[in-house]
């Protein structure tokens, strides 16, 4: 039997998503799903698909990417959809006040490999937005291609072939202005799995610019985001979110946390980020956060005010879920995701809008 996925939140939290009108996605590979966080009136609903260890999230107006073990699954939402989800809860329980708000039908899959997938995110290319992921076994960023696995589009200058090692961990990607801009590796190095010698101190941000690495001295950096005029970046070593100084690379902390931080969104003057308790000793052996005790670490996604470092709410995993990786923020608050019901799959298109103007009006939404 598989352990339990339960979970425990601070009383505000289905009012935050409520008022907020969003609901929160979270991946954990550890425990091979991907978590809806979602308001049912004065509950949190928490919604879970599997999927082979999911890892970067991508959300594109109304795309979600999803990069898992060998693949990169692309999700669309389709609206209509939802009546029949609906449809099919009431069937079963007519008194059921569920009403979902988004439907994401999968539309296409790409075999990338074992890359070792990382963050992801949505760039602006001459043919329109292109899918960008962290390749951490190669060291590299890619984009995601229609004929080969990955095509690499950017390395670190001290990387100087594409080999697949895992030399520097490089693991987060920020975007600016619809540019790929930041990205965080675990170490300055080119040696296969070279990274694992200072997990302490030894990571780095890099700007993808300047192709200069801008910060050193972090620990176990992850999820680097630009927001509201700041470069921001977890130092999951220590559990901290901080920002860093773009002109002279200084860190200054914002807030510290209970877990491995690891996973961050932003909504306004809150920040939405992913804890780990880090079970796991060959990895994170030797790190700060690790070296509390098993009971003072947590797992979960926290909410906090950046404009006064204060945790305003929060959502702690319990039983099987202890690593998260992703927290992406969905514009919706109660949607559903589809990957495993085939009939609904099946029976459910997106047409373009010239074809399905020909498509009988009665018919548009069966």
């Amino acid at each position: 039997m598989p352990e339990p996925l339960r979970s425990v939140h601070t009383s505000n939290i289905p009012d935050i998503l409520h008022q907020l009108g969003i609901s929160i996605l979270v991946t954990t590979y550890q425990a091979g799903r991907l978590v809806m966080l979602r308001a049912q009136d004065t509950a949190l609903n928490t919604h879970f698909r599997s999927f082979d260890k999911p890892m970067g999230l991508a959300i594109d107006g109304n795309r979600l990417a999803v990069g898992t073990a060998n693949q990169i699954w692309e999700f669309h939402n389709l609206p209509a959809v939802c009546e029949k989800v609906d449809a099919k809860i009431r069937a079963s329980d007519p008194a059921s006040p569920v009403h979902h708000d988004a439907c994401l039908l999968p539309r296409t899959t790409h075999w990338t490999g074992d890359i070792q997938i990382h963050e992801m995110d949505w760039v602006n290319g001459a043919a329109g937005t292109e899918l960008w992921a962290v390749n951490t076994r190669f060291s590299c960023l890619c984009r995601r291609s229609d004929v080969h696995s990955f095509e690499p589009v950017w390395r670190p200058s001290f990387i100087p072939h594409f080999v697949p090692g895992d030399c520097c961990h490089l693991n987060g990607l920020a975007t600016r202005d619809g540019q790929a801009r930041y990205v965080t590796a675990l170490g300055e190095t080119h040696e296969v799995e070279g990274w694992r010698k200072n997990k302490r101190n030894g990571g780095i941000l890099i700007d993808i610019e300047s192709d200069q690495v801008m910060a050193h001295g972090l620990s176990m950096p992850h999820s680097p985001r630009w927001h509201q005029g700041h470069l921001w970046v977890l130092q999951s070593g220590i559990g901290e979110l901080g920002i860093i100084d773009p002109a002279n690379g200084s860190y200054q902390s914002v807030a510290k946390l209970p877990g491995f931080t690891r996973g961050l969104s932003f909504v306004g003057p809150l920040a939405l980020i992913g804890l780990s308790q880090v079970r796991e000793s060959a990895i994170f052996g030797g790190v700060p956060i690790a070296e509390a005790k098993l009971d003072q670490r947590v797992c979960g996604v926290w909410v906090v005010n950046i404009e006064t470092g204060e945790t305003v709410g929060f959502v702690r995993f319990e039983d099987a879920v202890h690593e998260i990786f992703a927290v992406e923020i969905w514009p919706t608050r109660y949607p559903e995701l589809i990957n495993d019901d085939q009939d609904l799959l099946a029976g459910s298109f997106e047409l373009a809008d010239e074809a399905l103007a020909d498509v009988p009006t009665e018919m548009r939404r069966q």
